[in-house]
């Protein structure tokens, strides 16, 4: 367990000081996080005009099913945007805001088809979730998880559609650490770390002025999470380099070789 928390500081450490020669990267997240208030919001202005969709409403429902999948089409657009300008500076180039979004933006069939399989990947598990015990849906879930890892990068550096990025993903986690393994770093602990380091100025503001420690608690924490996942982002780019054989710019290949290693039997 130790060695898998230090190895995960290890690795946000290399994606860390990335991050900090191209700092652009970080307003991917934030667009992302932008573009979930705005379906929030017509969440809200949904179940005002359409009711609730639980309560048998169809054009609730219909309505919710939509702005469920835009959630997923936003979060993977800009999650693309930010693997495409982390691969460019990754291999030697000196990425843009711009030219994230234009990369993403060829890949755009590709990547709202993926984001309908996410979306119809996730109700399938929750369905699970009702039905099995939760270490069941942990496993499928983890597996999914897994053999989709490369997704993203796959569609947006070899033009592969869905389905076929999806096998691609799979054979690449196999032929580079085997088909046993287990993944030696978690993000969850980035980004509980992140919350809470994030969490604690505002708390302290709160004790004088409750309005203005939330308020500082929002823009704290929502900055801290939109690094954490410009970190992710390209932690998994350079993954996905070293896999295909390059040498990440500030990566050492016996870290990313011991990202994953062999399963417990």
């Amino acid at each position: 367990m130790f060695a898998s928390i230090k190895h995960t500081f290890s690795l946000m450490g290399m994606s860390w000081r990335v991050l900090m020669m191209d700092r652009e990267l970080l307003f991917f997240p934030v667009f992302s996080m932008l573009g979930l208030l705005v379906v929030a919001a017509l969440g809200f202005v949904s179940y005002n005009v359409f009711g609730d969709p639980e309560e048998g409403s169809t054009a609730g429902q219909v309505a919710y099913g939509a702005l469920f999948v835009l959630a997923y089409v936003v979060t993977v657009f800009f999650n693309a945007a930010l693997v495409s300008a982390a691969l460019e500076r990754l291999r030697g180039g000196d990425p843009t805001v711009r030219s994230g979004l234009v990369h993403a933006l060829r890949h755009i069939h590709h990547i709202v088809l993926w984001a309908l399989i996410s979306a119809l990947a996730n109700l399938i598990l929750r369905a699970l979730e009702r039905r099995f015990p939760s270490i069941v849906t942990a496993i499928i879930g983890g597996a999914w998880e897994l053999l989709t890892f490369f997704v993203v990068p796959v569609i947006v550096s070899e033009d592969k559609g869905p389905f076929g990025a999806i096998g691609r993903s799979a054979s690449i986690v196999r032929q580079t650490w085997g088909r046993q393994i287990t993944a030696t770093f978690g993000f969850i602990l980035i980004y509980i770390a992140a919350i809470i380091v994030a969490a604690i100025p505002a708390v302290l503001v709160a004790f004088v002025w409750l309005v203005g420690g939330i308020a500082l608690g929002v823009v704290l924490v929502g900055f801290a999470l939109a690094v954490v996942q410009a970190l992710e982002g390209v932690f998994k780019a350079a993954l996905y380099d070293y896999a295909m054989g390059y040498q990440p710019h500030g990566f050492d290949l016996p870290t990313l070789q011991n990202a994953y290693r062999s399963a417990p039997a």
